[in-house]
């Protein structure tokens, strides 16, 4: 028993020494988000006696791959953030951040003996929404499915969208007293579908991207024409058609009829000439006899 008591004894000394040698390195803020292009402040605290004999150190670790590299080390910022960040005593302080400065950054506080200790700060960089594309179909005919699509790919945290027909806002979703006459609008993959598109849902449409951040600027507005489907065109359409086919054929019929598509058989020429011979003798007996 109370050569446990030694033990533990011994650890909580150690314990101490390292503690008094490094002091506890801490972080404010271990969470920080920043706006593009604002400014971003990485704390990390530590309270050594000895402050000159520590060597600090920051490091940047990606998220994803985990690809680390350094930040700060031997006294100078370095790589990326070199033109960009400046040290405020053991903190980092970065300068207009850029989407490439999310990751996980690491303060690295290390003893004279080797004893080191660590916090890590997550930084995310906050994108506002850049202009949407917008597909929308210049030309569609009633009573068929319409889709508009609206997309984005910059913002962070990731766009949502909202639909504006002729200026005005459209709800998220919309039912009238008539289920023909309805659509629904998807906030996140920005696509807005019409079941059954009516004449009334001609107009001009354009869509904004959003997310915490703010708003984009809107999409060029492009008309949607809805028209009635001619039936009567089509029926007309295809009674001529129709007709068309009939005559052609009559024309055939009759022209096969007529002859013009058989030809003579070489039996029926040889005949023919074969016949006409005799004559031709006959007449030459006549006028032999005649002769005598």
């Amino acid at each position: 028993m109370a050569r446990l008591r030694v033990v533990l004894l011994v650890y909580f000394l150690a314990a101490c020494s390292k503690m008094l040698l490094l002091g506890s390195v801490r972080t404010d803020n271990p969470k920080v988000e920043a706006n593009e292009f604002n400014e971003a402040f990485l704390s990390c605290i530590y309270n050594a006696q000895q402050k000159p004999n520590h060597r600090l150190e920051w490091k940047k670790i990606e998220r994803g791959s985990g690809d680390v590299s350094f930040v700060y080390r031997m006294g100078d910022v370095i790589g990326a953030l070199q033109n960009r960040a400046e040290m405020i005593d053991s903190s980092i302080r970065i300068k207009n951040v850029t989407r490439k400065d999310s990751a996980v950054y690491r303060c690295e506080v290390t003893s004279p003996s080797g004893h080191g200790e660590e916090v890590e700060i997550d930084l995310t960089v906050l994108v506002l929404p850049a202009t949407p594309a917008c597909d929308v179909p210049s030309s569609v005919m009633t009573g068929t499915v319409a889709e508009l699509k609206c997309r984005e790919n910059e913002g962070f945290p990731a766009s949502q969208y909202e639909w504006f027909k002729d200026g005005v806002r459209l709800e998220s979703q919309a039912l009238s007293t008539s289920p023909s006459k309805s659509y629904t609008i998807n906030e996140k993959s920005g696509t807005l579908l019409f079941n059954t598109v009516e004449k009334t849902d001609t107009g001009e449409y354009h869509c904004e991207a959003y997310n915490s951040i703010g708003r984009s600027r809107k999409c060029s507005a492009k008309k949607m024409q809805v028209d009635d489907l001619n039936v009567g065109g089509i029926v007309a359409a295809v009674v001529a058609v129709a007709l068309i086919i009939s005559l052609c054929g009559l024309g055939v019929f009759h022209a096969h009829k007529r002859g013009y598509f058989s030809r003579g058989h070489p039996s029926q020429k040889a005949r023919s000439v074969y016949k006409s011979a005799p004559a031709k003798e006959n007449e030459f007996k006549h006028t032999k006899s005649f002769v005598i």
